[in-house]
């Protein structure tokens, strides 16, 4: 008996001693900084008293109160809620279909399937100044297709069939989906070629149209790695700053919730109120996880 947990003890010691890098890591990186931003939310600190701030300064909620009642605030919040939603959905439709459209064999087919991974890897400094280019209103190529010029990234509200629609948060959001649909495209593609051959030849055999043999043999398939993608999507669209500021700056109603942080920030110095906006940002996130596993994480166990 006593050999035994000798040996136990052993390998816990051994695996503590593995782990305890990625530990470290993870408190220095994460943890530490984490519980560094809750106390700045908690306290009025700005860049010329931050020296003053610690762990014992005076806690309160104004923070709090003064950013949720701060004009353009909840217009943030939506338009972050917008372009996180549309910008998942479409940049998982684009890649499910492109997916679907190049599972199967042709000429060149690696060339074409690596081609498809450009927007992923490409800098995003040089890819939001392409898509700035393309949609300059003077010399773009986008608007010399069209009759009429289009302020695509400065235009807050244009016409479009006799509706109003938010231009700049519209080309944003695409920007968004064409961006990152590669990453899509792989889970999905990778997903689509570890499925039973024998299902869709079945199909094929009992009179299936492509559009029964996708909706009845593919579809269901696929819809956990859907989620997966939905959940992850989901989560690094929410706190995107990049994007969205290297194409507009936040400006023509395209303001969220990460560059109105980043303006809190630079432009007030009011890093307690950047912070707590950082913290609502984090709470609404955790909310909107907590919902998803609460409705699918569930169904999906319970499946497997």
């Amino acid at each position: 008996m006593s050999r035994a947990r000798t040996l136990r003890e052993q390998e816990g010691r051994a695996g503590l001693a593995l782990i305890s890098p990625t530990l470290i890591i993870t408190l220095v990186v994460v943890v530490l900084p984490l519980l560094w931003a809750i106390m700045l939310a908690f306290q009025d600190v700005r860049l010329i008293n931050i020296r003053q701030a610690g762990l014992f300064g005076n806690y309160t909620l104004e923070n709090f109160a003064y950013v949720m009642a701060e004009p353009g605030f909840w217009s943030a919040l939506v338009n972050t809620l917008v372009y996180t939603v549309a910008g998942t959905a479409l940049s998982i439709v684009i890649g499910l279909v492109t997916a679907l459209a190049l599972r199967d064999r042709f000429r060149l087919r690696t060339l074409v399937r690596a081609s498809i991974l450009i927007p992923y890897v490409a800098p995003v400094v040089a890819v939001a100044f392409l898509w700035e280019t393309m949609l300059n209103p003077q010399y773009g190529i986008v608007n010399s297709w069209l009759d009429e010029p289009i302020a695509f990234l400065t235009q807050a509200r244009g016409t479009f069939l006799g509706m109003e629609v938010p231009v700049a948060l519209l080309t944003v959001i695409a920007f968004e989906a064409w961006r990152y649909f590669p990453f899509a495209f792989l889970f999905i593609l990778a997903r689509i070629q570890a499925l039973p051959a024998e299902l869709d030849e079945a199909a094929v055999v009992d009179g299936a149209t492509p559009t029964q043999r996708f909706r009845y043999v593919i579809l269901p398939q696929l819809w956990r790695i859907i989620a997966l993608l939905s959940v992850l999507r989901f989560v690094f669209t929410f706190t995107k700053f990049d994007d969205v500021y290297l194409l507009t700056g936040g400006g023509a109603g395209t303001e969220v919730v990460s560059v109105r942080v980043y303006n809190f920030l630079t432009a007030r110095d009011d890093i307690g109120a950047s912070a707590a906006q950082a913290i609502v940002l984090a709470v609404a996130l955790v909310v909107f996880l907590v919902l998803y596993l609460r409705f699918f994480g569930g169904g999906e166990r319970e499946q497997g």
